[in-house]
C-alpha cells in the first residue's frame, strides 16, 4: 500500500474514534433504548403467521396465481384428504362393513363431508346389503364406473373415503386432521391392516410444523457451541455474556420487523434468523478479536475506540456487501425465497446497528477483558500461521489448479454438459419436502403407486352467458373429458358429465354417453335439476351467472415438462371439441390451480439460482472495488467462495440431491457470508504491506483476521449444521451442505487464496 493510501487510512480511522467514544459514553442511553426496543421484536416475531402451502409459493402478481384464485373465488376449493382402508379381499362383508364404520366415525367430526363409493351406490339402492347378491350388484356398478378406481376409492385391496372440509386457516385444518386421526385411531381394525392417509393437507401441516420448529431444534445447540467456543476461546463469561446478549437482541428485531413487512413464516424461512444470527456473530468475532488483541501502555477506553474505528471499515463493507447480496433475491419468483432475501437483508442492517452501538455498550458495561487481562488460546493457530506463507508459496501452483478444476466439475453437475450429462435434478414434487421415513410420505407414495398421480390441474371453462347447462355444450364438455382420459399420463378426469356417467352405470347402462345430440340432450336434460339436488355438481358448474364450468385432471407428471405436455394436450383437446360442437365457438380453455403454480416454482429454481447468483457476485465484486480498487485482488478474493459454491454443488450431486427452495439459496448465502473472511483478509493484508513485501502482508494479515476468520467459520459452521436436526428434508440439506462449504471457504482461505496472491504477484517468502 502506497504512503498516500496509508495516511488516508490513518485519518479515516482518527475520525472514526471519537464517534466510537460518545457511543460508548452513551452507553445506558444505548441499553435502555434496546431494552425497550427488544421486547417488542420479540412480541412481533410471536405473532408472525405461518404459510407452508405449497402454491403460495409463486408471487401474487404472477397472472397465473391470479387466474388460480380468481378461478378459486367461482369454484371453492376445499381441503379434502383420502383415507384409504387396506384390506386384502374388498369384496368380504367384513371389509365393506369396517369401510362404514370407519365413515360413520368420520362423520362425527365437525365441518367435514364424507363421500364414497359406496354412498353413491346405496343412493340407488337404498336397500343394498352386504350379501353375496349385494357385493355383486356394487362389484358391476364399480367395474362399469371407472371413475371410482381411478380416484382411488376403490381398488383390489383398498376401499377409501373422501373426506372434505373447507378452506379456514391452519389452525382449524390442523383441528380438523388431528380429529380425523383420532377418529381413525378408535375404529375397530377388524379386516383392516391399514389406514393411508393422503392429502395436500397433511403435507402443508407437516410443512409448516417442521420448518417453525427448525429454530427451535438449533437454538440449543448453536447456543451451547457459542458459549463453549467463546469461553475456550477468550476464558471470560462476561465476554460471552456481551456476545450472546447482542446476537438475542439483533435476532429479535430482525424477525420482528418482518411482521411489520407483512412476511410469513414460510418453507425457508427458519434461514432468516439463522443467517442474520450467523453473520452478526461473525462482526462480533472480529470486532472483540480485534478488542482483546490490546496493545501495553494504551488504556482500554482508548483501545476500544481505536478497535472499533479499525475494523468499521472491513465489517461496513462487509455488511454492505452481504446486504446487496441478499436484496439480489428479489428477482426470484418465488415468493418466500424473495422475501427470505429482503428480510434478511434488513435482518443483517439491524445486525449491524447492534455490532457499532450495543455491543460496545455491553462490552464498557460489563467490563470484558483484555489479552492483557486474559491469555487468549492462539498457540495452536499461531504456529500453523506462521507456517502457511512459506507452505503455500512452495504449493502454490496445485492449491489454485485443483480448486478451480473442482470448481469446472461443480458447473458441469449443476448445469450439465450438453450430450453428455444432464442437469440437476429438480425437486417441484410437494413430497420433496417430507421425510421420507414419514408414513404420510410412505402412504403418499403407495398411493401414487398403486392408484393414481397426486397432481391436480383445473380446466376452466368459460362458455356463452347462461348456457353452461345447455346439452349442447355439456356434449362438447363431454367429448371435451373423453379426449383428455386418453391423453398418456391422465390418471382421472372429473368433470360436469361425469355425474351424468354415474347415473347411466347406476342404471345398468354401459358405455359412455350418447354422442349424437338427440341422444345426449335427452340424458342431460335434467342436469338443471341435478345442481338442486347434487350439491357436488355444483363444485363443477357455476351457478351464479351459468357461464362458467370446470373439468378436474389428475396427472403423474408434476415437473415444469410434463405440465408443459400436458397443457398443450388440453388445448388440442378443446379445439377438436370445439370443432366438433359448434355450440363451444367463442368460449376458452384457461389451466389454472395449485400443481399449474408448483410447476411454475420448478420453473423458476434455476433462474433464481444463476440470476441472484450473478446479481450477488457483481454486487459484492462492485462493493470490494469501491473499498480496495483493486480488480485483480477482487477476482482472486472470489476463489474461495466459488470454490466452495461450487464443489458443494458437486458434492450434493453425487449424493443424489436435488434443487429445491432451499438449496438454491446456498450459492447466495455462503457467497454473501463467506466474503465477510475475504474483506477482513484483504483489509489487513493492504494494512500490512511494507518493507517485507507479501511476506510480511500475509503474516500480519493471518495474524490480525486470520484468527477471527478461523473460529467465525467455526461458528458459522456449527449453526448452520444445527440445521442438520430438522426432520424438514429441504432444511436439512441446507445446514448440511453450507456447513461444508463454509469449512471448505476457510480452507481456500488460507491455502488457494495466497497461493494466487504468490502467483499474481511473482514474490517468494523473504524468510
Amino acid at each position: 500500500m502506497s504512503g498516500a493510501a496509508q495516511q488516508e487510512r490513518r485519518e479515516r480511522q482518527e475520525r472514526l474514534e471519537p464517534i466510537f467514544r460518545r457511543i460508548v459514553a452513551a452507553r445506558r442511553l444505548v441499553l435502555v433504548l434496546f431494552a425497550l426496543l427488544v421486547p417488542l421484536g420479540v412480541w412481533e416475531a410471536a405473532h408472525i403467521r405461518s404459510d407452508g402451502a405449497i402454491g403460495s409459493l409463486v408471487v401474487p402478481s404472477d397472472p397465473d396465481y391470479a387466474a388460480t384464485r380468481a378461478f378459486q373465488r367461482l369454484f371453492p376449493e376445499g381441503q379434502v384428504v383420502l383415507l384409504l382402508l387396506e384390506v386384502t379381499d374388498p369384496w368380504r362383508a367384513e371389509a365393506l362393513a369396517a369401510t362404514d364404520a370407519l365413515a360413520a366415525a368420520v362423520r362425527g367430526v365437525p365441518g367435514v363431508t364424507v363421500y364414497s363409493a359406496l354412498d353413491v351406490y346405496r343412493q340407488a339402492h337404498p336397500g343394498f346389503e352386504a350379501a353375496p347378491g349385494g357385493i355383486a350388484g356394487l362389484r358391476r356398478f364399480l367395474e362399469a364406473a371407472d371413475l371410482f378406481r381411478r380416484q382411488g376409492l376403490s381398488g383390489d385391496h383398498h376401499w377409501g373415503l373422501a373426506v372434505a372440509f373447507p378452506m379456514a386457516g391452519p389452525a382449524a385444518r390442523d383441528a380438523t386432521l388431528e380429529a380425523l386421526d383420532r377418529a381413525v385411531a378408535a375404529t375397530p381394525p377388524g379386516p383392516v391392516v391399514l389406514v393411508r392417509r393422503v392429502g395436500l393437507p397433511y403435507v402443508e401441516s407437516w410443512i409448516e410444523r417442521e420448518s417453525g420448529q427448525a429454530s427451535l431444534r438449533w437454538f440449543p445447540v448453536f447456543a451451547l457451541f457459542v458459549v463453549g467456543l467463546t469461553l475456550f476461546l477468550y476464558r471470560s463469561g462476561r465476554s460471552v455474556a456481551a456476545i450472546l446478549l447482542s446476537l438475542g437482541a439483533a435476532v429479535a428485531l430482525a424477525v420482528g420487523v418482518g411482521r411489520l413487512l407483512g412476511f410469513a413464516f414460510t418453507v425457508v424461512s427458519a434461514l432468516v434468523p439463522l443467517t442474520v444470527m450467523v453473520t452478526a456473530l461473525a462482526s462480533l468475532v472480529y470486532l472483540h478479536s480485534r478488542f482483546v488483541d490490546h496493545p501495553a501502555g494504551v488504556g482500554v477506553d482508548q483501545h476500544q475506540a481505536w478497535a472499533l474505528a479499525n475494523k468499521f471499515l472491513p465489517v461496513t463493507a462487509s455488511t454492505v456487501a452481504a446486504v446487496l447480496g441478499f436484496a439480489a433475491l428479489a428477482v426470484s419468483d418465488i415468493r418466500p425465497i424473495r422475501e427470505m432475501g429482503l428480510w434478511t437483508a434488513l435482518g443483517l442492517v439491524i445486525a449491524w446497528v447492534v455490532s457499532f452501538s450495543l455491543f460496545p455498550a455491553l462490552q464498557k458495561t460489563l467490563r470484558t477483558p483484555t489479552g492483557q487481562a486474559v491469555a487468549i488460546r492462539t498457540a495452536l493457530y499461531d504456529r500453523l500461521a506462521a507456517a502457511l506463507p512459506g507452505f503455500t508459496w512452495r504449493w502454490r501452483w496445485p492449491l489454485v489448479v485443483v480448486p478451480l478444476a473442482l470448481s469446472a466439475a461443480g458447473v458441469v453437475a449443476l448445469f450439465g454438459l450438453p450430450g453428455r450429462v444432464s442437469p440437476m435434478r429438480l425437486g417441484v414434487d410437494g413430497l420433496d419436502y417430507v421425510d421420507p421415513e414419514l408414513a404420510i410420505h410412505k402412504d403418499m407414495t403407495w398411493f401414487r403407486e398403486h392408484v393414481s398421480g397426486l397432481n391436480v390441474a383445473r380446466a376452466w371453462l368459460h362458455v356463452g352467458p347462461g348456457t353452461a347447462t345447455e346439452p349442447e355444450v355439456l356434449r362438447g364438455v363431454d367429448r371435451f373429458t373423453s379426449a383428455v382420459e386418453a391423453v398418456p399420463g391422465v390418471t382421472a378426469v372429473v368433470g360436469p358429465t361425469t355425474f351424468l356417467r354415474v347415473r347411466r352405470a347406476l342404471a345398468g347402462g354401459a358405455g359412455p354417453l350418447p354422442r349424437d345430440a338427440a341422444g345426449f340432450a335427452q340424458a342431460a336434460g335434467d342436469v338443471e335439476a341435478l345442481l338442486l339436488s347434487q350439491p357436488e355438481l355444483r363444485a363443477f358448474i357455476d351457478v351464479g351467472g351459468l357461464s362458467d364450468l370446470q373439468v378436474t385432471v389428475t396427472f403423474a407428471d408434476g415437473d415444469a415438462a410434463g405440465f408443459a405436455r400436458l397443457s398443450g394436450a388440453l388445448e388440442g383437446a378443446w379445439a377438436e371439441a370445439v370443432a366438433e360442437v359448434p355450440a363451444l365457438r367463442g368460449g376458452t380453455l384457461r389451466l389454472v390451480g395449485e400443481s399449474l403454480l408448483q410447476a411454475k416454482v420448478g420453473a423458476s429454481l434455476v433462474p433464481t439460482l444463476t440470476q441472484s447468483f450473478a446479481l450477488t457476485a457483481a454486487l459484492i465484486f462492485a462493493a470490494f472495488l469501491f473499498v480496495f480498487r483493486s480488480p485483480t485482488a477482487r477476482l482472486m478474493a472470489m476463489i474461495p467462495s466459488l470454490f466452495a459454491i461450487l464443489c458443494t454443488f458437486l458434492v450434493l450431486r453425487l449424493l443424489g440431491g436435488s434443487l429445491n427452495v432451499a438449496t438454491i439459496l446456498i450459492a447466495t448465502t455462503v457467497l454473501g457470508t463467506t466474503e465477510n473472511d475475504q474483506i477482513h483478509f484483504f483489509h489487513h493484508l493492504q494494512e500490512g504491506e511494507g518493507p517485507a513485501g507479501l511476506d510480511g502482508a500475509l503474516r500480519h494479515a493471518l495474524r490480525v483476521s486470520g484468527r477471527a476468520i478461523f473460529f467465525a467459520t467455526l461458528i458459522n459452521a456449527a449453526g448452520f449444521l444445527g440445521l442438520a436436526f430438522s426432520h424438514f428434508p429441504p432444511l436439512r440439506q441446507f445446514g448440511l451442505e453450507t456447513a461444508g462449504a463454509f469449512l471448505l471457504a476457510m480452507l481456500a482461505d488460507f491455502t488457494a487464496l495466497p497461493g494466487a496472491l504468490w502467483i499474481v504477484r511473482r514474490e517468494r517468502p523473504r524468510g
